[in-house]
């Protein structure tokens, strides 16, 4: 991947500005002038906080947040290719005036090809403004390669390196946007994410600190629900919730960044899926819900939409093969074996059906202990998830109970993420 000089990057604060020859814009310039689309005031915020249960965790809003709009350059996930991207900035305002750090936040996986963060009624938008724009955080959030206003022709799930290059230019951009949306930056930068964000933000921090150690003052990662070690995630026997999701995704991704996960997609998918399975993820109307209620993708448990969806060789094989080439793939896109400068949080809950900590974080942990790092913490915010939304304050145990059904549907999406950002946020206020 060919990279524009750091110098002429750093100073890209208009739009469109070409350097080192080329005619491409620096990565993180500005395509669009940034645009405040709402400002979302401390009394607004305390409601919706108030409503939802969040307060708890959030605290009462100290700030307004205005709600930015970024559209900025970036690179694709194959060498050479000149992109864009875009996202949302939230900015303190109001009562805060104080120059800011800046959390660089990545979202979970999305099958929604034209949703944008830059959306003050977007569920993941008005957390962040809550859990830290509201207390005086900068915050900038990429929509991803692929998603939104972005001109890329797929998105490259769970691919470290690009998740990496559009989070890193995602700050590029919003310290281009800084002066003309009222933005004081302290200069310092903290990485989080959740879900594929976790991994998106630890592929941030370890490309940031590896490459551009004298661009960005990284001061903490926090990396919340990611699946850190996908070969191994690979091995496990039964399927993931959301498995017809998440894995017929990276498969297909893979293969368009790769180019050799398969020869024919029919030796991976069954029919009819593998008669369009290459280009239906992002869509650009269905939900996960519509995706299976209007049977494009299989329903049932687990292991069953697995069954239905895969070709059982090509399962079996990317169980048990060490040269199998989706193994292969996933071995790029580990995370393990890094050592991060800065402070890191890990953060999960035991009982996540769909990025099991056992297969992940605990993974990563005992990767990082055993190089004898001591800036790396891990926390398991299962026991406040089942307290707070068990039945009776404990998670349900009969498989057949409609009960359990619910909790563990909505464990990833809906309880775990608001405890995670709070174990979060206690961290970057050590350092901010």
């Amino acid at each position: 991947m060919t990279y524009l000089r750091l110098s002429c990057v750093a100073a890209a604060a208009v739009l469109l500005v070409a350097c080192g020859g080329s005619d491409d814009p620096a990565r993180g310039a500005l395509i669009d002038p940034p645009a405040v689309v709402a400002t979302l005031t401390a009394a607004q915020i305390d409601a919706g906080t108030a409503s939802s249960g969040l307060q708890p965790l959030s605290g009462k809003a100290k700030c307004d947040v205005k709600v930015v709009a970024l559209n900025y350059a970036t690179v694709g996930a194959r060498e050479g290719e000149s992109t864009n991207a875009s996202g949302v900035m939230l900015v303190p305002a109001g009562a805060c005036s104080a120059a800011a750090p800046l959390v660089a936040y990545a979202k979970g996986t999305d099958v929604q090809k034209p949703r944008t963060l830059a959306n003050p009624q977007d569920n993941e938008t008005f957390l962040l403004a809550a859990m830290y724009a509201a207390q005086g955080y900068a915050v900038v959030a990429t929509d991803y390669l692929g998603f939104a206003k972005s001109g890329y022709s797929f998105h490259p799930y769970l691919h470290a390196d690009s998740e990496a290059t559009s989070v890193i230019d995602s700050v590029r951009a919003a310290r281009n946007a800084a002066g003309t949306v009222g933005a004081s930056l302290s200069g310092k930068v903290m990485f989080t994410g959740y879900s594929q964000g976790g991994h998106s933000s630890m592929a941030a921090q370890r490309a940031a600190e590896r490459d551009y150690g004298s661009e960005f003052n990284v001061v903490a990662g926090a990396h919340l629900a990611g699946p850190y070690n996908l070969s191994g995630s690979l091995r496990i026997p039964d399927a993931i919730a959301g498995v017809q999701f998440f894995v017929p995704y990276l498969v297909t991704a893979w293969q368009k960044v790769y180019g050799t996960v398969y020869s024919d997609v029919k030796q991976v998918f069954k029919a009819p899926y593998s008669g369009y399975i290459e280009n239906l993820l992002p869509h650009p109307t269905m939900t996960y819900t519509t995706l299976v209620t209007s049977g494009t993708l299989p329903g049932g448990t687990p292991n069953q939409a697995r069954d239905a969806l895969f070709q059982s060789d090509f399962i079996t094989g990317s169980q048990t093969s060490t040269t199998h080439p989706l193994y292969l793939a996933a071995k790029k896109n580990d995370l393990l074996g890094w050592n991060p400068k800065a402070r890191v949080l890990l953060c999960g809950g035991a009982g996540d059906p769909t990025v099991p900590p056992a297969v992940h974080q605990k993974v990563m942990k005992a990767d990082f202990d055993s190089r004898g790092l001591a800036n790396v913490t891990s926390v398991d915010v299962d026991p406040a998830i089942q307290a707070t939304f068990g039945p009776g304050g404990k998670a349900p145990t009969d498989p057949q109970s409609a009960e359990f059904a619910a909790y563990y549907a909505a464990y990833h999406g809906t309880y775990e993420p608001p405890f995670c950002h709070a174990q979060a946020r206690a961290v970057f206020d050590t350092v901010k």
